[in-house]
């Protein structure tokens, strides 16, 4: 089914469909306390920025720079067990009834810079179904904001990216829709884009605007 010229429905996981800032904050400062490293500042927001939207690859990379123990470090870091940090993270409110509303009309994805976590994260939380493809960092040679994982997801969907939206709330989200042409709606956030929602539900006024005005 075709909804306003709309195949698919691309989400961004970290503050879209979950607020997960706490439990990266969790992560990264287990790693830097088992090092001895001096502990994240939450009133930066570069370092906000880097913890919640970034590879993990390239966040340690900047944790660690010109520290010997990098790889080491990546190592214990893959070590840590995401199902202890579980518990830190929040679904977004309506995220479930949109995903429920949608299921069955088009096609759903997530595309995502976490690596490891995500098949975890979705089982956990009952959503695994919705989704006919999960694109990851480790399943790409280039992360967001590189177009490669969402171009990666309009392939396997063998669909054009003006037939797709991207949801997401960072501007590695924004430039990433961009280079590949992914109409971009932002989530909770300010920056250039097709739409601006706040809540969940309010994408399908986008994509049925008759029956979103009914809801």
């Amino acid at each position: 089914m075709v909804l306003n010229g709309y195949k698919a429905v691309i989400y961004d996981c970290d503050g879209v469909i979950f607020d997960s800032l706490e439990a990266n904050f969790v992560f990264y400062s287990k790693v830097l306390e088992r090092f001895g490293k001096p502990p994240l500042d939450r009133n930066d927001r570069k370092i906000v920025t880097l913890v919640h939207t970034y590879a993990s690859k390239d966040v340690m990379a900047q944790l660690f720079a010109g520290d010997p123990r990098i790889e080491e470090a990546l190592v214990f870091a893959g070590s840590i067990d995401y199902r202890e940090l579980v518990p830190f993270m929040r679904m977004e409110e309506g995220f479930r009834e949109t995903l429920d509303a949608l299921r069955g009309r088009l096609r759903l994805a997530i595309c995502t810079n976490r690596s490891t976590s995500m098949e975890m994260v979705l089982e956990h939380f009952g959503l695994t179904e919705y989704f006919a493809c999960v694109m990851t960092a480790s399943q790409v040679r280039n992360p967001k904001p590189h177009p490669e994982p969402l171009l990666k997801i309009l392939e396997r969907f063998s669909i054009e990216p003006g037939e797709a939206l991207f949801v997401g709330d960072s501007e590695l989200d924004r430039k990433s829709s961009e280079s590949a042409g992914v109409p971009f709606v932002a989530y909770k956030a300010g920056m250039p884009c097709l739409a601006r929602i706040d809540r969940h539900r309010e994408i399908l006024q986008l994509l049925a605007p008759d029956e979103g005005e009914q809801k």
